[in-house]
């Protein structure tokens, strides 16, 4: 493989990181486009020492060959394997990973905004805000969890009021703001977002009250010591969601719903595709908040700071929705509606913030790489509008050398969004681009 093919990826969250560390393992030069977060990306950017991993650090090694690098990195620090490590010093430990394909000179990082793709005779180019350009033979798209979409009964309320992206820069300025007001918090969605946000709340030391409200009120399940039951594929029932929920919940009764779940994890994509788009669809529908709050668990130092919140009072979490939200002598008011109930309550909030987690329909997207190439038609979103479309091999399906990873490719892989998945596909994506590109210059 000659060392001056290029490949460009655009994002340098942890996917876009390791597929570049893996690329320059390989001798392959790549340039990693990123806003500024190269190395961390929003999920690890965090510098609070309250948001921790949702995954032990034994767990956690970015390399897919070396699963327990990572607790080997910070086992002089205080931590062992099974300890739920500040996901700032995973931030650190990825952007360590970086650093050292930077120093190989066959990784360059350009800081900026990618705003179009384009493709040609001899690779891909990509145009960036200033209007630079980063040319390469092969695009890797990384940009990780889209924003969330604009909630519709908060359209017209002043972003003083209505947080809609917790992650931006904005929007960590604004709980800190609504900590020190004396107002009291609404927090709309209760999964993991409103976890990290409830944390970041008491880090401020708010003294209003927070209420957290979804449809059916669950909240992430803790993480908690069991015994191991493993199984094997061929022992759980294929392409029928109500099978596969009937035997999770028959196992679970048998060796613990933790286990039972664990259980199944390395199994995770190949059932998803063995489901067809229907049962896919149908699994989305009813299944997938029980799913979620079971699979994607929290550290029990985490789990056990929201129960304290509860029981003073302080967080409630509740099942409803939101009918209305507006402006009223410089306070926000929401109407309320909790489940089972037929009237709604009037509240003021000092601030409230969408929970509700990333964007969930890829066609809506806003970044405009990403709109752009749907209507040049060189992307398109898969069947269930999760992320795009890609084959076997994560490839783009209607562009040319070109992949996507992480999150992106929700649709084909569905557990695709944590670590331990995403190192195995990004080895994987960096062993096919060799191989395309090293046939390119044989042919």
């Amino acid at each position: 493989m000659a060392a001056d093919q290029r490949v460009v990826i655009v994002g340098g969250g942890f996917s876009g990181t390791m597929l570049a560390a893996e690329l320059a393992r390989k001798g392959v030069r790549s340039t990693v486009i990123d806003a500024g977060r190269a190395g961390k990306g929003t999920a690890f950017s965090t510098p609070e020492e309250a948001h921790l991993l949702n995954v032990p650090a034994g767990r956690m090694g970015g390399w897919a060959d070396q699963p327990g690098d990572f607790a080997r990195a910070v086992a002089g620090e205080g931590f062992d394997a099974q300890d739920f490590v500040p996901r700032r010093r995973f931030g650190e430990y990825v952007s360590s990973i970086l650093d050292e394909a930077k120093a190989s000179g066959l990784v360059q990082v350009v800081v900026g905004d990618a705003i179009a793709a384009r493709q040609g005779g001899t690779g891909w180019t990509v145009e960036l805000a200033g209007g630079s350009r980063v040319e390469g033979q092969a695009l890797v798209l990384a940009q990780g969890n889209q924003p969330p979409q604009q909630l519709p009964f908060a359209r017209g309320v002043d972003e003083k009021y209505f947080l809609n992206d917790p992650w931006s820069e904005e929007g960590r300025a604004a709980i800190v703001r609504a900590a020190a007001s004396g107002g009291d918090v609404l927090l709309i969605g209760t999964g993991l977002t409103m976890v990290d946000v409830v944390l970041s709340l008491d880090e401020a030391r708010l003294r209003g009250r927070i209420t957290a409200l979804s449809r059916r009120g669950l909240a992430p399940r803790a993480h908690a010591d069991h015994g191991s039951a493993p199984v094997e594929l061929d022992e759980i029932p294929h392409g029928s969601v109500r099978k596969l929920w009937d035997w999770l919940l028959h196992r679970g009764a048998s060796v613990g719903w933790r286990a039972a779940i664990d259980a199944i994890r390395p199994h995770s994509q190949a059932l998803w595709q063995a489901l067809t788009t229907a049962e896919q669809a149908r699994f989305l529908r009813h299944i997938r908040p029980w799913w979620d709050v079971h699979r994607h668990r929290i550290a029990p130092e985490v789990a056990g700071r929201i129960k304290r919140l509860v029981q003073l009072g302080q967080l409630e979490i509740v099942a409803g929705r939101v009918t209305d939200m507006w402006i009223k002598d410089g306070k926000l008011e929401v109407s309320i509606k909790r489940r089972g109930r037929r009237d709604t309550v009037d509240h003021d909030f000092a601030l409230a913030v969408n929970c509700t987690g990333p964007l969930g329909e890829i066609s809506r997207t806003r970044d405009p790489l990403l709109k752009g190439l749907f209507e040049a038609g060189l992307a398109r979103p898969d069947a269930l509008d999760l992320g795009l479309d890609v084959d076997g091999r994560s490839r783009i399906s209607a562009a040319p050398n070109a992949w996507a990873l992480g999150p992106l490719t929700k649709g084909r892989y569905w557990e695709i969004t944590a670590v331990p998945d995403i190192r195995g596909q990004v080895a994987a994506v960096a062993d096919d681009i060799v191989k395309e590109l090293g046939d390119a210059v044989q042919s």
